[in-house]
């Protein structure tokens, strides 16, 4: 890879990231802020899971590195990259991962499908200190499942405290367009009322803890099974999965007509609800789950069962890979923002492990290859770079 490619690498992010504030003091400042950063980052994508590893990495690649940074006083040491990641402004630092996806993201050849953005949380367990009475972090992240990218995330220190971070996730988001779907917790008035202020539809998943609206939803379902109210069914839609030695089959019905629910009529742009019946075969075992939802589309049964299905993907495709190929779950990191922000880096490297495309090499193997081949770690992130 040729010095062009990496110096243009380095720039193109500088574009980005350079709206970070500066932390440190006038006067005591040796490191550039975003040569740290930088590191960091390719640091993240190789490998490296916490501050003293990202460190150790830099100081194994310090003749690469110095070959595209000016480098005033060599690899900044361990101690400075937890100084620096503890200290930048998260919200800065995630603004500037936003707008970096979302011109990535419309750079990307557009389709008529839609895409379909699951937002639910993660705690990152290991966070929490008992004894400085700091809560475990709890991370909501939106998920792109039509591009396969984590479009954003917003902090909260309890679950119950979703209902207070997605509203300012969606603020952050471009979603015009998009399908968002949001588990029960999320099933809340105004989080419907911002997604279609911002051009969006929604599913939203109904429990008990919405009430009568829950109950109102559940008899009307259980009313269409008599020949009185069978005409209220808009659309039928079936799929069925195998894999993984397991059968599931997925039915979901929609009704349009909500004349019987009074409740509905608080929801800014409800138009149907849908019951999902799911029957799961296994080790000669069947399980059957309903499940209800609520939503601002006209009731396309096959959209609403797959749009519910893909939903999933934020637990397969980013939690567990969070937890599983960064092993964040096992960060002790907990001093000042450092939670926060190596989340984001941990995004970052994610979204461009995920956007190279020349080998079908796993994740894994890509952080491997990134850690022993200097172009391929510059390849990863020139890719989203462009």
């Amino acid at each position: 890879m040729e010095n062009y490619n990496e110096q243009r690498v380095y720039n193109n992010f500088c574009l980005y990231f350079n709206a970070i504030s500066e932390p440190r003091q006038p006067g005591k400042i040796k490191h550039l802020l975003s040569e740290v950063l930088f590191i960091s980052t390719i640091a993240v994508i190789s490998g490296a899971d916490d501050f003293e590893e990202i460190a150790d990495y830099a100081d194994a690649k310090k003749n690469w590195l110095s070959t595209i940074l000016k480098l005033p006083y060599g690899i900044p040491s361990h101690d400075t990259f937890n100084r620096i990641l503890c200290a930048i402004d998260p919200s800065e630092f995630e603004q500037a991962f936003i707008n970096w996806i979302s011109v990535y993201r419309n750079n990307l050849p557009q389709t008529e499908e839609k895409d379909i953005i699951p937002i639910d949380g993660k705690t990152i367990c290991n966070s929490a200190d008992k004894n400085k009475g700091i809560k475990a972090l709890h991370m909501v992240s939106a998920l792109s499942t039509k591009y396969g990218l984590i479009l954003g995330q917003q902090k909260c220190y309890e679950k119950s405290n979703e209902i207070i971070a997605i509203p300012e996730l969606l603020k952050m988001l471009d979603i015009k367009g998009s399908i968002i779907t949001i588990d029960a917790m999320g099933t809340q008035k105004n989080i419907a009322n911002k997604i279609i202020e911002k051009n969006a539809d929604y599913i939203l998943a109904l429990k008990g803890n919405q009430g009568n609206l829950y109950q109102e939803v559940v008899d009307l379902f259980d009313k269409i099974k008599t020949q009185q109210f069978e005409y209220y069914i808009y659309q039928q839609d079936t799929e069925i999965d195998k894999g993984h030695g397991r059968i599931e089959t997925r039915h979901c019905v929609t009704i349009n007509n909500l004349d019987w629910l009074y409740e509905i009529q608080y929801w800014k742009g409800i138009k149907s609800i849908a019951k999902i019946t799911s029957t799961v075969f296994k080790n000669e075992q069947e399980t059957t789950e309903v499940r209800y939802y609520i939503s601002s589309l006209d009731g396309n049964a096959n959209l609403i069962n797959r749009a519910v299905r893909k939903h999933w993907h934020i637990e397969n495709k980013l939690h567990w890979v969070l937890d599983v190929l960064f092993k964040e779950d096992y960060c002790r990191v907990r001093t000042g923002n450092g939670a926060e922000n190596l989340s984001i880096l941990r995004k970052i490297a994610l979204n461009k492990l995920k956007s190279e495309n020349s080998t079908k090499d796993s994740l894994k193997q890509k952080r491997k290859k990134a850690s022993w081949q200097d172009s391929y770690a510059i390849k990863i992130l020139l890719e989203m770079m462009k």
